[in-house]
């Protein structure tokens, strides 16, 4: 893309002057079309050093109410960052719908710097290449725009605005030494970008090259392609999103109706016993998934009444209560609703060496979303490869994902609900929602086995916890946790 780049014609100094007036104004009338529509916008700025992006930004912002907006730049990892996966920096701050976000470098400069540092392997670079277009994909289809724009200037500029920067004391901070490198060795940073600009390019996410070598043109040419992109992306908000076929290898799992609950029953005396082993063999095991800085999520699903939070209750009574966070997920608050379904988890995953439970997921999409009509069936159909792609994030980064699905019958659970209204200490437990869910047992059935069925991925498969008995699922889902913590740890 770079080599093969051809400078846009300059217009003259008075029609150039006219046009930016005109693209300004065009960019302060569209923030109020992109608040009502509700289109989250991120505007991602790269390019090389002293190419004039931060001037550039600073203009285009102007013509935009702060409130509308939000600017990010992204210092070098620190070994904090290094605890999260690659993606958890930049999807942690996606704007609202209806705001801004300007990137002052995104992801671009972490990969880059990486292959030109010799850091990052070719195997890496493949991997970090395949989740950036997977989140940019996604983001897309879930209705945000996304504009990338590359600032590119010859080696001879480069050179001349570094030397004037340099020469003045107050501009002389401005350069560091990754651009004094950059120029050194232009020609391998120029081969290292444009590899980088071909395998980020898509039609949904297009890369724009700017000829930055002068200042009031490359604004123009910004604004130009911003306000073209928002046009664009207001009429086709509408639109419906395409739904990709599954690439993802599937576990077999049986669906719920055949799944066997009679005889899955333990005596009191050996449950006593077996939990006390295995809550000893868990607590060790922490320990050394700590040591080994080896993350963990384990995600619960299941039936209202189905015994999740006892179930919980026995796994987190075996680890150190400073190695993990458990997470009830209720219906999103305003700020998670206004963006990608998957941010609030996002926001919520563990660092290295700790663990995360959550009592709810993001499986809500394809479930409660999906049969009381929160979002689309463009939006529920598309989910299933959404949330494969998001697991798979986790354990490329060497997360265990663990993911129970808690199971009783319809009998089981009108027994237990009456229990809990007729406890008073249990009445919080009961609520009017819960009978309503209920009332659509079969649709919540059917759409429970086709999650399970669409998601039981090799790398992060279904577990069915029979849980007639309570005991009996608890034991079991130790023994899973057990079995699959033992294997990453190499045991």
């Amino acid at each position: 893309m770079l080599k093969d780049f051809v400078k846009a014609k300059r217009p003259v100094d008075e029609e150039l002057t006219e046009r930016v007036r005109s693209e300004r104004a065009k960019l302060a009338a569209c923030q109020m079309k992109i608040a009502d529509k509700g289109l989250p916008v991120m505007v991602i700025f790269e390019g090389w050093g002293a190419a004039g992006k931060g001037s550039v930004l600073g203009k285009v912002i102007k013509n935009i109410d702060p409130r509308f907006f939000k600017v990010k730049t992204y210092p070098q990892r620190t070994e904090e960052d290094k605890r999260y996966p690659f993606l958890y920096r930049y999807m942690r701050d996606i704007p609202m719908k209806g705001k801004f976000t300007f990137y002052d470098t995104f992801w671009m400069e972490e990969i880059t710097d990486g292959v030109l540092d010799g850091e990052l392997s070719e195997e890496d670079y493949d991997l970090r290449i395949e989740s950036i277009k997977r989140a940019e994909r996604s983001l897309t289809d879930n209705g945000y725009l996304i504009l990338k724009f590359f600032f590119h200037i010859g080696h001879k500029e480069q050179k001349r605005r570094i030397e004037k920067l340099l020469s003045d004391k107050d501009t002389k901070w401005r350069v560091d030494k990754n651009d004094l490198l950059e120029n050194k060795h232009y020609d391998e940073s120029l081969k290292v970008y444009d590899k980088y600009l071909k395998d980020t390019n898509s039609p949904s996410a297009p890369w724009y090259i700017i000829d930055a070598k002068d200042k009031k043109f490359a604004e123009l040419q910004a604004l130009e392609f911003i306000n073209q992109g928002i046009e664009t992306a207001l009429k086709n908000s509408d639109l419906a999103s395409p739904i990709l076929q599954n690439t993802f290898k599937l576990k077999k799992t049986p669906l719920l109706k055949q799944v066997d609950l009679k005889d899955k029953i333990l005596t009191d005396e050996e449950y006593d016993k077996r939990l006390n082993e295995l809550q000893d063999e868990l607590r060790m095991l922490h320990y050394k998934l700590y040591r080994r800085k080896i993350p963990v999520v384990i995600a619960y699903e299941g039936w209202d009444a189905a015994g999740k939070g006892g179930n919980i209750k026995r796994i987190t009574g075996a680890l150190d209560p400073r190695g993990f966070e458990v997470h009830p997920i209720a219906s999103p608050e305003p700020h998670e609703k206004a963006r990608h379904f998957l941010w609030r988890f996002w926001t919520r995953l563990p660092k290295t060496g700790h663990i995360a439970i959550f009592d709810r997921t993001w499986y809500g999409r394809v479930m409660v979303e999906r049969i009381e009509g929160f979002c689309s069936e463009n939006d529920w159909q598309r989910a299933y490869n959404e949330i494969n792609e998001f697991e798979k994030e986790l354990t490329d980064w060497g997360c265990v994902v663990i993911k129970f699905w808690v199971q009783i019958d319809k009998k089981t659970q009108l027994k237990r609900f009456k229990e809990r209204q007729n406890t008073p200490e249990k009445q919080w437990k009961i609520t009017d929602e819960d009978w309503r869910n209920r009332e659509k047992w079969d649709q919540y059935e059917e759409a429970v086995d086709e999650m399970i069925q669409k998601t039981s991925t090799e790398n992060a498969p279904w577990y069915i916890l029979e849980s007639a008995d309570k005991k009996y699922a608890r034991i079991k889902a130790l023994e899973i946790t057990i079995e699959r913590l033992k294997k990453a740890c190499g045991e």
